[in-house]
C-alpha cells in the first residue's frame, strides 16, 4: 500500500534540509512539500483556508488561532529560536532609551500577534521596567487570525508609508520586526550579547515556530502526531550533530547563535519536545496574557496533540 503524501509547508533550513532532500523520510506517510517564498503567507493560509497538512507556524499566531477554535493542532517540533534585543530599532540621529518608550510610538511589522513582536515587548517590560499598557503600538498590517481584537492602544498606521518612513520621519519612537538596514540601529545596545546574558541568566533562548497538524488527519490517524514529530526530530538531529561536528561549510548566521548556544548551555541548542521547553512556553503564554494577545492561558498538554505530549526529540 503506498503511503499518503500530506501536503506540507516549511521553510527550508538546516534543521529541516533533510527533510527537503530526502535524506530523512519520514513513517507511515510522505511529505508533499509546497513551497512559499514568503513563509507568513503559508501560515495565513493554514489559518484562514487549512491550506496544508501539515504546516509550520508561528508559536504565538498558533495560540491566538487555536483559542478562536483552529482546526489544528501542534506537535512539540520547535523549528525556529532565537533572541529578540536586536529586533527593536530607532532612528540613528535620535537616541533613545527604553524606558521613554513610555508615552510614545513604536511600529510593529504586520500584527500585533506576531511572535517577534511578543518576545521583544517581553525584553521591554521584563528587562527594562517598560510599562507596556503606556506605549502606543502602530501596526503595518492585520493580523493572520482575523477574528482578533487588539487592545486599545494598537493601532493602524494607515496607508501610503512604511514603518521606516514613519520612523525617518519622526511620527515613530521605535519599530519591531523591520529589516536592518542604514540609518537604524537597535535600540538595545549590543543586543546579542544581551540575548546571551538572558540565556545565561534565566535560561531563556526563546521559541518563534513549531509544527501543526491538521485535526481531520490526527483524529483518522491517532499515530500520525509521533510520526510527524518524529521526522522532523530525527532531521534536526542530523543537522545539530553536522552543526556541532563543524561539518556545515558556510554556517550562517542563525547556524553561528545555535552553536554558540550549545557551547554556553552544553546541550542540546534546539531541543524538540514538551518537557524541555515547558519553561519558555509558559512563559511565553504569560507574556500573551500580560499583552492581551489572549484571554486566559492554557494547560500546555491542552496544545499539543494526543501521543507526542511525552515525547523528546
Amino acid at each position: 500500500m503506498t503511503a499518503p503524501l500530506l501536503r506540507t509547508c516549511t521553510r527550508t533550513q538546516g534543521n529541516n534540509e533533510a527533510l527537503k532532500t530526502g535524506e530523512v523520510s519520514p513513517d507511515g506517510f510522505g511529505f508533499d512539500f509546497e513551497e512559499v517564498p514568503v513563509l507568513v503567507h503559508g501560515f495565513r493560509r493554514m489559518v484562514r483556508e487549512l491550506a496544508f497538512d501539515i504546516s509550520e507556524m508561528a508559536l504565538t499566531t498558533y495560540l491566538v488561532a487555536k483559542a478562536h477554535g483552529a482546526r489544528f493542532t501542534a506537535v512539540p517540533a520547535f523549528l525556529v529560536r532565537g533572541f529578540h534585543h536586536g529586533a527593536i530599532l530607532r532612528a540613528a540621529d535620535r537616541p533613545l532609551t527604553p524606558g521613554e518608550l513610555e508615552g510614545g510610538r513604536v511600529g510593529v511589522n504586520r500584527g500585533y500577534t506576531v511572535t517577534t513582536g511578543v518576545w521583544a515587548r517581553a525584553v521591554l517590560r521584563d528587562e527594562y521596567g517598560v510599562d507596556l499598557s503606556k506605549v502606543t503600538w502602530v501596526l503595518s498590517g492585520d493580523e493572520h487570525v482575523a477574528e482578533y481584537r487588539p487592545p486599545e492602544n494598537v493601532k493602524p498606521l494607515g496607508t501610503g508609508r512604511t514603518l521606516e518612513e514613519a520612523l525617518r520621519q519622526g511620527q515613530l519612537d521605535a519599530v519591531i520586526g523591520v529589516p536592518p538596514q542604514e540609518g537604524l540601529v537597535p535600540l538595545i545596545g549590543d543586543p546579542e550579547a544581551a540575548g546571551f546574558s538572558a540565556l545565561r541568566e534565566r535560561g531563556l533562548y526563546p521559541i518563534n515556530h513549531l509544527v501543526v497538524v491538521r485535526d481531520e488527519l490526527l483524529a483518522a490517524r491517532p499515530d500520525l502526531g509521533a510520526q510527524v514529530f518524529d521526522a522532523f526530530a530525527r532531521a534536526k538531529r542530523l543537522y545539530t550533530r553536522r552543526l556541532l561536528g563543524g561539518e556545515i561549510e558556510a554556517p550562517t548566521a542563525v547556524d553561528t547563535t545555535h552553536r554558540r548556544v550549545a557551547e554556553l548551555t552544553g546541550a542540546d541548542p534546539l531541543p524538540y519536545g514538551l518537557e524541555p521547553n515547558r519553561r519558555v512556553l509558559e512563559e511565553l503564554l504569560r507574556h500573551a496574557v500580560d499583552q492581551r494577545i489572549l484571554e486566559r492561558s492554557r494547560p500546555l498538554d491542552e496544545l499539543f496533540a494526543p501521543g507526542t505530549r511525552d515525547l523528546v526529540g
